[in-house]
């Protein structure tokens, strides 16, 4: 009989956390004046990604055991000045409002899709010819704007690192997943990255983003397989000797298949629980700590939560052993953005002031002098921010700076509208902590050996590979 205490997750840990702060001894959300504060508060954001880039480059062992404190530790930097300033309620509230409208959302949906991926077996020993490794990135890139980047990235990264395991050098290949799948594939549909699907709750068209960056999106998808095709076709060619395949450590077997078929239905089941959430219209709304919470948002969490315990009930345990499934990516992850969405509070509330907040030279820049958005500097604006901050906050920044009227998004500055979902999405790829899935894909990778770049070495990878696409695409489709 499995002990579920052992095989809780901390996302499950946190959101019943979030309940019990969730009183109604705490006060009313105040929203905060980002015109009143100083740049000092963004401090503790920027020591958490300074912490996530430098940390493990100089201490990885220290940080592989204590990283969930490092971010606790710049957590409570954060909130314990505040609390001190602006009272416990507000900071409590804030606390509150933070889990309960934008972080538990996202990490349940996370925890949904990483465990039924992680239910789904894909029995054999795939070879990792360049050919092979890019039909999978090319699988990827489809699947992930129907079953999210996350969902797709989980059900592919390991049959790919496990095709690639003979391979002595082999972190490439998990780069351009994160590039392909991990991102620029969710493009296309709300249901693809969370950015698209605030941005349909708000009243995008669900097909929006399918007709307006659909030519973008093939651009720099098609490019970036063209590249990596030559790329591991090339060091596939320089790490073989004699013309002789490398030995392969994974035994072949009879026959490729699937196991945990099972789950398939149930990733079904997460895709049906998304949409209905943002189909579903309901006057009922909880009040919880000064957080409106919505019906729809309710049986949407709680939904999945069910589909994560039935896909853990359901499958079989020889399935998960051959996934060498564990939580330790998703923990990672868990905590991180945890941080992350705490310790953002302020900077986002900044960035709200607009050109009277700290941050108003970044809303200025995107306005040209006629007073006009201007989508070239709404694409890089949102995806530099993007490739740091949270990109779905950045997303709802950038739709509210260019009007917040989707109706009007949508026809008139569909051109703007288009640059700030391309910005968002595309740019993710930019480091390890732009979008969840890149973190839970370096961490499964390494988990199972695989050397990855540092944070600075992946960002060279992505200045040298992905920067230059993005100026071609500037020129093509959002001047």
């Amino acid at each position: 009989m499995k002990d579920w205490r052992l095989i809780l997750p901390p996302a499950l840990r946190i959101a019943g956390l979030s309940l019990m702060l969730a009183l109604p001894g705490l006060a009313r959300a105040a929203e905060i004046d980002g015109s009143a504060l100083a740049l000092g508060w963004g401090v503790p954001f920027a020591g958490l990604l300074l912490s996530i880039a430098l940390v493990p480059l100089l201490a990885p062992a220290f940080w592989h055991h204590h990283f969930g404190k490092v971010t606790a530790a710049w957590a409570l930097a954060f909130l314990l000045p505040f609390a001190w300033q602006f009272g416990a309620a507000a900071a409590g509230a804030n606390v509150v409002h933070a889990l309960l409208a934008e972080y538990l959302p996202f990490v349940i949906l996370l925890l949904a899709l990483y465990t039924v991926a992680g239910g789904i077996h894909i029995r054999g020993n795939l070879h990792g010819s360049a050919g092979l490794n890019t039909g999978i990135l090319a699988l990827g890139a489809v699947l992930a704007s129907f079953m999210g980047t996350t969902g797709a990235s989980m059900l592919l990264i390991r049959p790919l690192i496990r095709a690639n395991d003979n391979r002595r050098s082999n972190a490439h290949v998990v780069i351009f997943f994160i590039f392909i799948v991990s991102n620029a594939g969710g493009a296309l549909t709300p249901l693809g990255d969370p950015p698209l699907f605030l941005g349909f709750l708000k009243g995008v068209s669900f097909f929006w983003t399918l007709q307006h960056i659909l030519a973008p999106t093939a651009f720099l998808i098609g490019v970036l397989l063209a590249l990596f095709y030559a790329l591991d076709r090339w060091m596939l060619r320089r790490e073989q000797d004699d013309g002789r395949p490398l030995p392969d450590p994974t035994p072949d077997t009879p026959r490729l298949g699937i196991d945990g078929g099972r789950n398939f239905a149930l990733l079904g089941a997460v895709v049906g629980l998304v949409l209905l959430s943002g189909f579903w219209k309901s006057p009922v709304v909880l009040d919880m700590a000064g957080t409106p919470v919505s019906l729809p948002g309710l049986v949407r969490d709680a939904g999945l939560l069910a589909v994560t315990a039935l896909s853990l009930w359901c499958t079989p345990r020889a399935v998960h052993e051959a996934n060498q499934f564990g939580w330790a990516p998703m923990a990672e992850v868990a905590k991180l953005f945890a941080g992350i969405f705490l310790t953002i509070i302020p900077v986002i509330a900044m960035l709200r002031a607009g050109e009277a907040g700290p941050f108003g030279a970044i809303v200025s820049a995107v306005t040209r002098p006629d007073g006009s958005p201007d989508p070239a500097m709404y694409f890089w604006a949102t995806g530099a921010l993007s490739s740091f901050l949270d990109n779905a906050p950045t997303y709802l920044v950038f739709f509210n700076t260019a009007g917040g009227d989707a109706q009007v998004l949508m026809t008139t500055l569909a051109p703007t509208l288009a640059a700030i979902s391309a910005g968002a999405v595309f740019m993710g790829a930019n480091t390890y902590i732009g979008n969840a899935p890149n973190l839970m894909v370096k961490a499964i990778a390494e988990d199972r050996g695989v050397r990855m770049p540092s944070f600075f070495g992946y960002v060279a990878w992505s200045c040298a590979i992905l920067l230059p696409l993005f100026a071609a695409m500037t020129f093509i489709w959002f001047r």
